[in-house]
């Protein structure tokens, strides 16, 4: 008795197995990543360029370079010379590479600071945009199954909507 229970079991685990792989084959799965599609657009990159020149970005930008620049000056310095230096002289050298990485961190936080904005913008700007787009891939790739392609370990090229979805939010979008 036990061991029909047993072979029941399997064999209808085996048949549900079989009938939801049946199922699976009839639909089309694809996988997208909406992110990488919005940025990878035409608009997207425009936006990102004309921020890369605005003149506050390019001000930041030169802040943190040169910050970063006088850095590794004073630490050249400090090798050369830290053992000809009174004690006063090696705090006031110290207390000095103190400040320039403190403009130097300062400066990369306030760009990393534009730089999010500045996605939240494009993903606000062009999310709506994005979402018609896919709809529209997926209607005319007949796909079933959507996945975002960060949840699958494996998929192949031609599963993937991302470029389709870039290429039909270039469109869109000009």
């Amino acid at each position: 008795m036990r061991n029909f229970k047993a072979i029941s079991l399997v064999l209808i685990a085996a048949m549900a197995a079989s009938f939801s792989v049946a199922s699976v084959a009839a639909d089309k799965v694809a996988v997208v990543d909406i992110a990488t599609a919005i940025f990878s657009s035409n608009a997207a990159q425009n936006s990102i360029k004309q921020a890369q020149t605005n003149a506050d970005f390019v001000a930041l930008k030169a802040k943190f370079e040169s910050s970063v620049a006088d850095l590794q000056s004073m630490a050249k310095e400090a090798e050369t010379k830290r053992l000809t230096w009174s004690q006063e002289q090696v705090q006031s050298h110290q207390k000095k590479m103190e400040y320039a990485k403190a403009d130097a961190e300062l400066a990369r936080q306030k760009i990393q600071g534009e730089q999010k904005q500045l996605e939240q913008q494009i993903m606000q700007e062009l999310g709506p945009v994005a979402q018609e787009a896919l709809t529209a891939v997926v209607k005319e790739e007949g796909v079933t199954i959507l996945l975002r392609a960060d949840a699958v370990l494996i998929a192949g090229q031609e599963s993937n909507l991302t470029a389709k979805v870039a290429d039909r939010l270039n469109k869109m979008t000009k």
